[in-house]
Protein backbone atom coordinates (compact mmCIF):
# COMPACT_ATOMS: atom_id res chain seq x y z
CA UNK A 1 0.00 0.00 0.00
CA UNK A 2 1.03 3.31 -0.35
CA UNK A 3 1.42 4.37 3.16
CA UNK A 4 3.89 2.46 3.63
CA UNK A 5 5.98 4.52 1.41
CA UNK A 6 5.84 6.94 4.74
CA UNK A 7 7.62 10.27 3.83
CA UNK A 8 8.17 9.43 -0.21
CA UNK A 9 6.49 10.55 -3.20
CA UNK A 10 4.47 8.41 -5.24
CA UNK A 11 3.66 7.11 -8.28
CA UNK A 12 2.12 4.14 -10.12
CA UNK A 13 3.73 1.17 -11.21
CA UNK A 14 2.00 1.20 -14.43
CA UNK A 15 -1.08 3.19 -16.64
CA UNK A 16 -4.17 1.85 -16.29
CA UNK A 17 -7.48 2.73 -17.86
CA UNK A 18 -11.04 2.90 -17.70
CA UNK A 19 -14.10 3.57 -19.56
CA UNK A 20 -17.81 4.81 -19.09
CA UNK A 21 -20.02 7.71 -19.12
CA UNK A 22 -20.41 10.80 -17.68
CA UNK A 23 -23.31 11.44 -14.75
CA UNK A 24 -23.85 14.96 -16.06
CA UNK A 25 -23.22 14.86 -20.06
CA UNK A 26 -23.86 11.75 -20.49
CA UNK A 27 -21.33 10.69 -23.04
CA UNK A 28 -18.82 8.25 -22.69
CA UNK A 29 -14.62 8.90 -21.93
CA UNK A 30 -12.15 6.82 -21.55
CA UNK A 31 -9.57 7.82 -18.94
CA UNK A 32 -6.23 6.60 -18.41
CA UNK A 33 -3.87 7.21 -15.44
CA UNK A 34 -0.28 7.19 -16.28
CA UNK A 35 2.77 7.37 -13.86
CA UNK A 36 4.51 10.31 -13.44
CA UNK A 37 7.94 11.76 -12.20
CA UNK A 38 8.84 13.03 -8.76
CA UNK A 39 7.15 16.47 -8.15
CA UNK A 40 4.74 16.58 -10.95
CA UNK A 41 2.19 15.94 -8.81
CA UNK A 42 -1.67 15.42 -10.56
CA UNK A 43 -2.46 16.79 -13.97
CA UNK A 44 -5.49 16.18 -16.21
CA UNK A 45 -4.09 15.83 -20.00
CA UNK A 46 -6.91 16.71 -22.21
CA UNK A 47 -7.36 14.85 -25.41
CA UNK A 48 -9.13 16.84 -28.12
CA UNK A 49 -8.98 14.88 -31.34
CA UNK A 50 -6.45 15.22 -34.21
CA UNK A 51 -3.39 15.26 -31.71
CA UNK A 52 -4.70 18.12 -30.47
CA UNK A 53 -4.54 18.42 -26.38
CA UNK A 54 -3.78 20.69 -23.36
CA UNK A 55 -3.10 20.42 -19.54
CA UNK A 56 -4.95 21.45 -16.53
CA UNK A 57 -3.36 21.22 -13.42
CA UNK A 58 -5.26 19.09 -10.60
CA UNK A 59 -5.30 22.97 -8.60
CA UNK A 60 -7.23 24.74 -7.00
CA UNK A 61 -6.52 27.94 -8.26
CA UNK A 62 -7.97 25.67 -11.66
CA UNK A 63 -11.35 24.97 -10.59
CA UNK A 64 -13.91 26.97 -12.74
CA UNK A 65 -17.64 25.29 -11.43
CA UNK A 66 -18.89 23.63 -8.58
CA UNK A 67 -22.60 23.03 -8.92
CA UNK A 68 -23.20 19.46 -8.57
CA UNK A 69 -19.28 18.38 -9.25
CA UNK A 70 -16.15 19.87 -9.12
CA UNK A 71 -14.14 20.82 -12.52
CA UNK A 72 -11.33 22.76 -13.52
CA UNK A 73 -10.25 23.97 -16.62
CA UNK A 74 -7.57 26.82 -18.68
CA UNK A 75 -8.90 28.94 -21.36
CA UNK A 76 -9.14 26.00 -23.85
CA UNK A 77 -11.41 23.93 -22.04
CA UNK A 78 -12.12 21.50 -18.62
CA UNK A 79 -12.63 18.28 -17.28
CA UNK A 80 -15.84 17.88 -15.09
CA UNK A 81 -16.72 15.67 -12.00
CA UNK A 82 -13.51 14.81 -10.72
CA UNK A 83 -13.80 14.69 -7.47
CA UNK A 84 -14.14 10.68 -6.92
CA UNK A 85 -10.45 10.10 -8.96
CA UNK A 86 -9.53 12.75 -6.97
CA UNK A 87 -10.45 11.65 -3.12
CA UNK A 88 -9.16 8.11 -4.37
CA UNK A 89 -5.21 8.99 -5.51
CA UNK A 90 -5.38 11.47 -2.42
CA UNK A 91 -6.44 8.62 0.62
CA UNK A 92 -4.39 6.03 -1.27
CA UNK A 93 -1.34 8.48 -1.15
CA UNK A 94 -0.86 8.88 -4.55
CA UNK A 95 0.88 12.26 -5.23
CA UNK A 96 1.93 12.05 -8.86
CA UNK A 97 -0.10 10.55 -11.80
CA UNK A 98 -1.03 12.27 -15.35
CA UNK A 99 -4.69 11.98 -16.42
CA UNK A 100 -5.35 11.22 -19.67
CA UNK A 101 -9.39 11.53 -21.04
CA UNK A 102 -10.40 11.71 -24.28
CA UNK A 103 -14.14 13.86 -22.95
CA UNK A 104 -14.89 16.84 -21.17
CA UNK A 105 -15.87 14.76 -18.08
CA UNK A 106 -14.97 11.85 -15.58
CA UNK A 107 -16.53 8.82 -16.14
CA UNK A 108 -18.83 8.32 -13.27
CA UNK A 109 -18.35 4.51 -13.12
CA UNK A 110 -20.82 3.14 -10.42
CA UNK A 111 -21.08 6.57 -8.72
CA UNK A 112 -18.39 5.98 -6.23
CA UNK A 113 -14.96 5.58 -6.32
CA UNK A 114 -14.45 1.48 -6.12
CA UNK A 115 -13.50 1.42 -9.86
CA UNK A 116 -10.65 3.79 -9.82
CA UNK A 117 -9.35 1.84 -6.10
CA UNK A 118 -9.00 -1.50 -8.29
CA UNK A 119 -7.73 0.14 -11.30
CA UNK A 120 -4.82 1.32 -9.47
CA UNK A 121 -4.62 -1.83 -7.40
CA UNK A 122 -4.41 -3.64 -10.61
CA UNK A 123 -0.99 -1.97 -11.25
CA UNK A 124 0.31 -1.23 -7.95
CA UNK A 125 2.20 2.06 -6.63
CA UNK A 126 5.81 2.32 -6.09
CA UNK A 127 7.96 5.03 -4.18
CA UNK A 128 9.96 7.65 -6.36
CA UNK A 129 13.30 9.06 -5.19
CA UNK A 130 12.22 12.49 -3.38
CA UNK A 131 10.24 13.51 -0.37
CA UNK A 132 6.47 13.95 0.49
CA UNK A 133 4.90 17.38 0.59
CA UNK A 134 2.52 17.98 3.41
CA UNK A 135 0.33 21.30 4.06
CA UNK A 136 0.15 21.13 7.76
CA UNK A 137 -2.92 23.06 9.62
CA UNK A 138 -0.91 26.26 11.66
CA UNK A 139 -4.77 27.87 12.66
CA UNK A 140 -7.93 27.46 12.08
CA UNK A 141 -9.56 28.98 8.73
CA UNK A 142 -13.49 28.93 8.49
CA UNK A 143 -15.81 30.25 5.80
CA UNK A 144 -19.50 30.45 5.85
CA UNK A 145 -22.25 29.80 3.10
CA UNK A 146 -25.83 30.77 4.01
CA UNK A 147 -26.22 27.96 6.47
CA UNK A 148 -23.46 25.95 5.45
CA UNK A 149 -19.58 26.27 6.50
CA UNK A 150 -16.25 24.63 6.54
CA UNK A 151 -13.24 24.89 8.28
CA UNK A 152 -9.63 23.49 8.55
CA UNK A 153 -8.16 23.64 12.33
CA UNK A 154 -4.92 22.11 13.62
CA UNK A 155 -4.69 18.50 14.06
CA UNK A 156 -1.78 15.90 14.30
CA UNK A 157 -3.49 13.55 11.64
CA UNK A 158 -5.63 13.69 8.32
CA UNK A 159 -8.89 13.66 9.74
CA UNK A 160 -12.66 14.61 8.03
CA UNK A 161 -15.57 15.28 10.06
CA UNK A 162 -18.70 15.99 7.87
CA UNK A 163 -22.42 16.19 8.92
CA UNK A 164 -25.28 16.62 6.69
CA UNK A 165 -29.15 17.86 7.03
CA UNK A 166 -31.58 17.53 4.74
CA UNK A 167 -35.47 17.44 4.99
CA UNK A 168 -36.07 14.10 3.02
CA UNK A 169 -36.28 12.28 6.03
CA UNK A 170 -34.90 9.28 4.42
CA UNK A 171 -31.26 11.21 4.84
CA UNK A 172 -31.86 13.46 7.39
CA UNK A 173 -29.14 14.72 9.66
CA UNK A 174 -26.43 12.07 9.34
CA UNK A 175 -22.32 12.78 10.65
CA UNK A 176 -19.44 10.69 9.79
CA UNK A 177 -15.48 11.29 11.38
CA UNK A 178 -12.53 9.55 10.65
CA UNK A 179 -8.66 9.52 10.39
CA UNK A 180 -8.55 9.50 6.56
CA UNK A 181 -5.79 6.50 5.21
CA UNK A 182 -6.06 4.10 2.29
CA UNK A 183 -7.47 1.56 4.60
CA UNK A 184 -10.40 3.78 6.33
CA UNK A 185 -11.22 5.18 2.75
CA UNK A 186 -11.01 1.32 0.91
CA UNK A 187 -13.32 -0.01 3.82
CA UNK A 188 -15.95 3.02 4.99
CA UNK A 189 -16.02 5.43 2.14
CA UNK A 190 -14.79 4.24 -1.06
CA UNK A 191 -17.82 2.45 -2.13
CA UNK A 192 -20.26 5.26 -0.94
CA UNK A 193 -22.86 6.38 -4.20
CA UNK A 194 -23.74 9.92 -5.37
CA UNK A 195 -27.17 10.01 -4.51
CA UNK A 196 -30.02 12.44 -6.26
CA UNK A 197 -33.77 13.36 -5.46
CA UNK A 198 -36.64 12.20 -8.20
CA UNK A 199 -38.27 15.06 -7.34
CA UNK A 200 -35.21 17.50 -8.62
CA UNK A 201 -34.44 15.73 -11.79
CA UNK A 202 -36.58 17.55 -14.39
CA UNK A 203 -34.85 21.03 -12.95
CA UNK A 204 -31.83 19.28 -13.23
CA UNK A 205 -32.31 17.95 -16.73
CA UNK A 206 -33.10 21.24 -17.65
CA UNK A 207 -30.08 23.07 -16.28
CA UNK A 208 -27.86 20.61 -18.13
CA UNK A 209 -27.51 18.12 -15.20
CA UNK A 210 -27.71 14.42 -14.75
CA UNK A 211 -28.29 13.55 -18.04
CA UNK A 212 -26.38 10.30 -17.54
CA UNK A 213 -27.71 9.10 -14.30
CA UNK A 214 -29.57 5.95 -13.31
CA UNK A 215 -29.89 3.36 -10.80
CA UNK A 216 -26.72 1.76 -11.91
CA UNK A 217 -24.42 4.92 -10.91
CA UNK A 218 -26.41 6.80 -8.55
CA UNK A 219 -28.92 6.54 -5.13
CA UNK A 220 -31.91 7.77 -6.13
CA UNK A 221 -34.24 8.83 -3.49
CA UNK A 222 -38.19 9.57 -3.86
CA UNK A 223 -40.53 10.91 -0.62
CA UNK A 224 -40.75 7.56 0.87
CA UNK A 225 -37.77 4.98 0.06
CA UNK A 226 -34.82 4.33 -1.85
CA UNK A 227 -36.07 3.21 -5.71
CA UNK A 228 -32.56 1.46 -6.45
CA UNK A 229 -33.24 -2.19 -6.07
CA UNK A 230 -30.19 -3.01 -3.82
CA UNK A 231 -30.90 -0.33 -1.34
CA UNK A 232 -28.39 1.25 0.72
CA UNK A 233 -24.39 0.14 0.71
CA UNK A 234 -24.51 1.68 4.35
CA UNK A 235 -26.74 2.62 6.57
CA UNK A 236 -25.37 6.50 6.14
CA UNK A 237 -24.23 6.18 2.68
CA UNK A 238 -25.77 9.40 2.35
CA UNK A 239 -22.87 11.02 4.87
CA UNK A 240 -20.33 8.98 3.42
CA UNK A 241 -20.28 9.89 -0.16
CA UNK A 242 -20.38 13.35 1.04
CA UNK A 243 -17.04 12.94 2.70
CA UNK A 244 -15.55 11.13 -0.20
CA UNK A 245 -16.67 14.77 -2.19
CA UNK A 246 -14.93 16.92 0.93
CA UNK A 247 -11.71 14.64 0.45
CA UNK A 248 -11.65 15.40 -3.36
CA UNK A 249 -12.50 18.41 -3.49
CA UNK A 250 -9.57 19.57 -0.82
CA UNK A 251 -7.07 17.31 -2.66
CA UNK A 252 -6.97 19.98 -4.98
CA UNK A 253 -4.69 21.79 -2.39
CA UNK A 254 -1.99 20.03 -4.35
CA UNK A 255 -0.51 18.41 -1.48
CA UNK A 256 -1.87 16.29 1.28
CA UNK A 257 -3.11 18.31 4.14
CA UNK A 258 -1.77 17.72 8.15
CA UNK A 259 -4.91 18.85 9.81
CA UNK A 260 -8.93 18.28 10.57
CA UNK A 261 -11.71 19.51 7.63
CA UNK A 262 -14.93 19.99 9.05
CA UNK A 263 -17.95 20.75 7.08
CA UNK A 264 -21.52 20.88 7.62
CA UNK A 265 -24.42 21.01 5.09
CA UNK A 266 -20.95 21.28 2.95
CA UNK A 267 -20.18 20.28 -0.92
CA UNK A 268 -18.27 21.34 -3.62
CA UNK A 269 -18.85 25.65 -3.15
CA UNK A 270 -18.12 25.60 -0.07
CA UNK A 271 -15.38 22.96 -0.15
CA UNK A 272 -13.85 24.87 -2.77
CA UNK A 273 -14.25 28.37 -0.61
CA UNK A 274 -12.13 26.61 2.15
CA UNK A 275 -9.32 25.99 0.27
CA UNK A 276 -8.98 29.41 -0.97
CA UNK A 277 -9.58 31.20 2.17
CA UNK A 278 -6.58 28.45 3.66
CA UNK A 279 -4.29 29.97 1.10
CA UNK A 280 -4.89 33.66 1.50
CA UNK A 281 -3.52 33.09 4.92
CA UNK A 282 0.31 32.49 4.75
CA UNK A 283 -0.27 32.28 8.57
CA UNK A 284 -2.66 29.64 8.63
CA UNK A 285 -0.63 26.51 7.11
CA UNK A 286 2.54 25.76 6.46
CA UNK A 287 4.60 23.32 3.96
CA UNK A 288 6.82 20.88 5.73
CA UNK A 289 8.24 16.90 4.70
CA UNK A 290 7.58 14.02 6.82
CA UNK A 291 10.55 12.19 8.22
CA UNK A 292 11.83 9.19 5.85
CA UNK A 293 11.58 5.63 7.31
CA UNK A 294 15.02 4.21 7.14
CA UNK A 295 16.66 1.27 7.70
CA UNK A 296 18.77 1.13 10.94
CA UNK A 297 20.80 -2.08 11.86
CA UNK A 298 18.67 -4.38 10.11
CA UNK A 299 15.47 -2.74 11.33
CA UNK A 300 13.10 -0.06 10.38
CA UNK A 301 13.00 3.27 12.33
CA UNK A 302 11.87 6.82 11.93
CA UNK A 303 12.95 10.44 12.12
CA UNK A 304 11.44 11.98 15.48
CA UNK A 305 8.35 14.79 15.39
CA UNK A 306 5.75 14.55 12.71
CA UNK A 307 7.30 16.87 10.28
CA UNK A 308 9.85 19.50 9.58
CA UNK A 309 9.38 22.79 8.45
CA UNK A 310 11.42 22.49 4.17
CA UNK A 311 9.73 25.02 1.99
CA UNK A 312 7.78 28.48 2.75
CA UNK A 313 4.21 29.20 2.02
CA UNK A 314 4.41 29.26 -1.83
CA UNK A 315 2.66 25.96 -3.08
CA UNK A 316 3.04 26.79 -6.44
Amino acid sequence: MAGSFFGLQTTLRQSTTLSGIGVHCAKPATLTLHPAPANSGISFRRLCGEGQEFEIPADFRHVNATDYCTAIGVARGSVATIEHLMATLSALQIDNVSVEIDGDEVPVMDGSAEAFIEAIDKVGVKALAAPRRFIEIKKTVRVEVGSSYAEFRPHKGSRVEVEIDFTNPLVGRQSYAAEIDGETFRRDLGRARTFGFMAEVEQLWARGFALGASLDNAVVISEDRVVNPGGLRFVDEFVRHKALDAIGDIALAGAPILGCYRSFRGGHKVNHKALEALFADESAYEIVERPIRREVSGHAALGAGVGVAAYGPDVS
